[in-house]
């Protein structure tokens, strides 16, 4: 609580469209790669200053310029400011508690969402990427190194598919695409999770543990929630707008894309409940395990109030008590009792009652 705290006040009392990185990897460096193509001519470059990324702005080829370290906010401020990028639009590049939004300006097109996978630990990372669809371009910015685009490079390279004779908005919904096809693999990690945990529930292995993955997992649910619901509505607002950048081929895939996404949402939904349900069945689990001990201690108890009470007869000191003159009275009493217990045993097993 208290880092979510501390990012948020960084930005209290600042003016609209002041640029400030609010995320925890703040010491990535800054990393430019520039994959300039056409349908016959493709060229890779990795840039070394900002400054180098400037003339992509008027090449006639399509130039795909991916910027890494959201922490770098100088560099992105002039970036924004060559390319003719509203403030506000650059404020929300480096803002990565941003939720995934769309925004349409008269040059360009604004697309925010969220990169989702496990890490090596198997924590869920959530990674800010921003997208700029311009005239002969497509800018992302991303936190820190390391993406799900290596497909859409290796497409690129090879000139595999029709990504090289498509236009730059057909690149806008390659790298869309991409990011919302690993969602599926985060629901199909999700899925192993939770049938893992429904396993050693059934398999009464119930402890703390168990309590404390569930709620990790709620967490992590939210989490993907949170990324995943907002972005139908901006890949409908793609689909159904009518911008010129946008070409009525490439809403054909977007309309594809908005599919998947209904699928994830849904794919979600249906395991938020399931993890739900898993508190559920835990507290069932303890519930029974609970009522297994006190139809035992129970049944224990049930066995020695006879035994009890007899023993309690013939534990008073009176004088005159007719019993206490037989020879055999003592064993007389033992195995009256060793009846009654396995009388007792026996009826409590006919009635199934353990």
């Amino acid at each position: 609580m208290g880092k979510k705290k501390s990012s948020i006040i960084k930005t209290l009392g600042l003016s609209p469209g002041t640029v400030v990185y609010i995320g925890s990897k703040t010491d990535s460096d800054l990393y430019i790669n520039v994959l300039d193509f056409n349908q016959d001519f493709i060229e890779e470059k990795e840039l070394n200053t900002i400054e180098d990324a400037f003339p992509f702005i008027d090449t006639d080829p399509v130039s795909w310029i991916n910027i890494n370290g959201l922490n770098n906010t100088e560099a992105i401020e002039k970036i924004g400011s060559h390319y003719q990028l509203h403030p506000l639009i650059i404020e929300d590049i480096a803002n990565t508690h941003q939720r995934p939004k769309i925004e349409e300006y008269e040059h360009y097109i604004f697309v925010a969402l969220k990169m989702l996978y496990f890490d090596t630990n198997e924590n869920l990372s959530v990674e800010h990427i921003s997208l700029i669809l311009g005239n002969n371009y497509v800018m992302s910015f991303q936190e820190t190194e390391g993406d799900v685009f290596d497909p859409i490079r290796e497409r690129l390279r090879t000139k595999k598919g029709r990504i090289r004779s498509m236009g730059n908005d057909y690149l806008l919904y390659s790298l869309m695409d991409a990011i919302v096809d690993n969602y599926f693999n985060l629901i199909e990690i999700m899925g192993e999770k939770i049938e893992n945990l429904e396993d050693s529930l059934f398999d009464h292995e119930s402890n703390t543990e168990i309590t404390q993955d569930i709620q990790d997992l709620k967490k992590e649910i939210l989490k993907i929630r949170r990324a995943v619901f907002p972005l139908r509505e901006v890949v409908n607002h793609l689909v159904k707008g009518e911008h010129p950048l946008l070409t009525e081929k490439t809403q054909l895939y977007l309309r594809d894309l908005y599919d998947h996404i209904i699928q994830t949402s849904e794919n979600i939904e249906l395991q938020r409940e399931m993890i739900w349900g898993l508190m559920d069945m835990y507290m069932s689990t303890i519930s029974n395990k609970m009522n297994e001990v006190m139809k035992v201690l129970t049944i224990i108890a049930t066995v020695f109030i006879p035994l009890t009470f007899i023993a309690g007869i013939y534990g008073m000191n009176f004088k005159y008590m007719p019993e206490l003159e037989y020879p055999y009275g003592y064993f007389i009493l033992l195995g009256v009792m060793i009846l009654i217990f396995i009388g007792m045993l026996f009826y409590f097993k006919r009635k199934k009652w353990f």
